[in-house]
């Protein structure tokens, strides 16, 4: 186990976790942070994993056998940062019904205590948020481009305690489309604020310094980085600078307009949205590629 040798500065009032299904960068990140608060993976992060590389080079790696290779690496990861926050997606692909979402969810949750399972926010994903939440799991609900997704989350674990529930905005995603994705972190915090959500908002795929900087300034309860992220941060610009004097370039991307949505039954949000359908899709390949013959 790494023991930790810098205290979290008290500016840093999001918790930090790292976002890889690589132990090693796990390692790497509590060396040069001197701290870290969990990690999340995915299928396609855990896909970039070299030993996981080298068993699907090697050809031995069938659908069962990746599964149990995926264990292996939470539980490393578990064992780096113990008291940790440590989340693991099901496999989901636009074919996966509710019953396989919740199936695969309980099995998932069994690997160690404290472990959020990722489900996609969509209607099948909600719908299995909602019977796993009921059983005690936590839930951490990924893919999220929405507003609507984010108020659909909300309402579809009413009931779970604080802390039991996070939703993943994904900035860097809707960047690439031409939309300031950090108005929709904004939007979603201040909403949740607004109803007393039990949700935790965790910001994900961050691609600068301006989107870490940006997730904490707006109130995201937690933000998920790279490693190359973590060296950037500590390289250049260093752990003692408050994320409240960094110089911000003028956005000239879209802004997101927040709306003042109504807390209703969570199946009469709208919750599609196609970044939504492509991240299902490449989070399905990247797994499925692991595999094949």
């Amino acid at each position: 186990m790494l023991q930790c040798h810098y205290m979290k500065p008290v500016f840093i009032t999001s918790k930090i976790f790292l976002d890889s299904g690589d132990p090693n960068e796990t390692r790497h990140a509590l060396g040069t942070l001197g701290f870290l608060d969990g990690q999340t993976t995915n299928p396609s992060l855990v896909a970039k994993n070299p030993h996981i590389m080298e068993l699907k080079n090697s050809g031995i790696l069938t659908e069962q056998t990746i599964w149990e290779k995926y264990h292996d690496v939470a539980n490393e990861i578990h064992n780096s940062i113990p008291n940790g926050s440590i989340s693991a997606e099901v496999y989901a692909d636009a074919m996966t019904s509710i019953d396989d979402m919740v199936t695969k969810g309980r099995e998932l949750a069994n690997w160690f205590p404290g472990i959020f399972v990722k489900l996609p926010t969509t209607h099948h994903g909600l719908a299995a948020a909602q019977v796993l939440v009921s059983e005690g799991i936590n839930v951490n609900m990924t893919l999220c481009f929405s507003q609507e997704q984010a108020a659909a989350v909300h309402m579809a674990t009413m009931g779970a305690k604080h802390g039991q529930v996070y939703v993943s905005p994904f900035i860097g995603r809707l960047d690439d489309i031409g939309f300031h994705g950090l108005d929709l972190i904004k939007n979603i915090v201040l909403m949740y604020q607004l109803w007393d959500s039990h949700v935790m908002v965790l910001s994900a795929s961050i691609r600068s310094l301006e989107h870490l900087f940006g997730s904490i300034i707006a109130g995201s309860d937690i933000v998920t980085i790279p490693v190359g992220i973590v060296d950037d941060w500590v390289k250049n610009y260093g752990l003692n600078k408050d994320p409240r004097d960094f110089s911000f370039a003028i956005s000239e991307k879209t802004p997101i307009v927040f709306r003042e949505l109504i807390q209703q039954d969570w199946q009469l949000y709208d919750v599609h949205h196609q970044l939504t359908d492509k991240g299902i899709e490449k989070f399905a390949s990247d797994w499925k590629a692991l595999f094949a013959k």
